[in-house]
């Protein structure tokens, strides 16, 4: 007879609609129709390390499909630098020997950029890893979508729509940030979504002086307020350079000295970005003449009931990791791929990053219809 498979299940990286649907949906297809048993350890990585787990059976998973967040918990620690009792140490060998002490036969990770590279890390280590790509920034490569991203978009554009009655009433310029610190997916699809008049995101260094311009020219044709969808990592031209050039010169690094003076170079420039959309606000309001006004939608973009679109999807993957596992498939990422999904080996996902190419049908499209991108 053969041996029952069981498998682990952990959240990692900040918390992100869908995620108790994936788990619903890894969870439910490898009971019901594989007859597996399932772990789920609590906060991420750390909850392989301290043996902190519970017993997924059907009651637990009963009732999650519309919750927000995650009912494991999640954490950022890295498998291989984690802080325990005051020390950061490498606790992969750890993880390695819980897995076997727990019978485990595989250990799925649901995570973003970040989960990936530490699913990599201890998929190298000798464990069989599976990945299902989750965030609400739609950065993770080689998928079509990642689950989050739908839900983050629905309420990024619901608040455009709503900041657009304030705006044409008060006659003001209102800045709305959304996030995204590398790349900006969701400011482009909500920007574009919600009529922004301004999208600025990552990959395109703006001139405040053009988004100045274009501000006055809707306001010559009697458009008297505009909107500005800014993702949290957009950045001047003159910002852009800066950022290029520490990065180089960190690259560029041979000696432990030159290392440590780029990190802190890049650190000094991180400090510097931080309260951006205020600045950026307050020199369209002096460039302009109109008065501005910030709003930064924050965690609110996060949380919440999954939309439908992203409980399809989470349950689609889960779905899909189940069938992988019963099948022996193991370090890879369970991508979505059409109607369908594909595993993709971790090594090509883990450190890349999906940013929005310059060219991209929605930089086009934004283009089209008259948005200025601040460039």
């Amino acid at each position: 007879m053969a041996k029952t498979k069981r498998i682990g299940i952990l959240t990692a990286g900040g918390d992100s609609p869908g995620l108790n649907a994936a788990i619903r949906g890894v969870g439910k297809t490898a009971l019901g129709y594989y007859g597996m048993e399932i772990l789920g350890f609590r906060d991420g990585f750390r909850g392989i390390v301290e043996d902190r787990r519970l017993k997924l059976d059907k009651s637990k998973l009963a009732g999650i499909l519309t919750i927000g967040g995650t009912i494991l918990g999640t954490s950022r620690d890295k498998p291989h630098r984690m802080l325990i009792d005051g020390r950061t140490r490498d606790m992969t060998s750890v993880i390695v020997e819980n897995y076997g002490k727990l019978g485990l036969d595989a250990l799925v990770c649901l995570g973003g950029g970040g989960t990936q590279k530490n699913a990599l890390h201890l998929a190298n280590a000798g464990l069989n890893v599976i990945t299902l790509p989750k965030t609400i920034d739609n950065d993770v490569v080689l998928t079509d979508a990642t689950f989050g991203f739908a839900t983050a978009l629905d309420i990024a554009t619901e608040a455009i729509d709503r900041l657009h009655s304030t705006a044409h009433s008060h006659h003001r310029i209102i800045v709305a940030e959304i996030m995204g610190h590398r790349a900006g997916w969701l400011t482009l699809g909500a920007g574009i979504a919600g009529g922004a008049d301004v999208i600025l995101i990552p990959e395109i260094p703006y001139d405040v002086a053009k988004i100045a311009d274009a501000i006055r020219r809707r306001s010559r044709h009697s458009a008297n307020f505009s909107i500005v969808a800014v993702a949290e990592g957009a950045m001047s031209i003159d910002d852009a350079r800066a950022f290029k050039a520490a990065e180089g010169k960190r690259e560029r690094a041979r000696t432990l000295h030159d290392k440590k003076e780029a990190k802190v170079e890049l650190a000094a420039l991180e400090s510097r970005h931080t309260g951006n959309t205020m600045r950026l606000a307050r020199q369209l309001e002096e460039l302009t003449h109109l008065e501005s006004r910030v709003t930064i939608l924050g965690y609110v973009q996060r949380g919440g009931t999954p939309s439908p679109a992203d409980r399809l999807l989470a349950t689609r993957l889960g779905g899909a990791c189940a069938d992988l596992i019963h099948e022996n498939v193991s370090g890879v990422m369970v991508a979505a791929r059409g109607d369908g999904t594909e595993p993709v080996p971790l090594e090509k996902v883990a450190g890349k990053r999906k940013t929005v190419p310059p060219d991209h049908s929605w930089v086009e499209t934004a283009r089209r219809v008259g948005t200025c991108l601040g460039d």
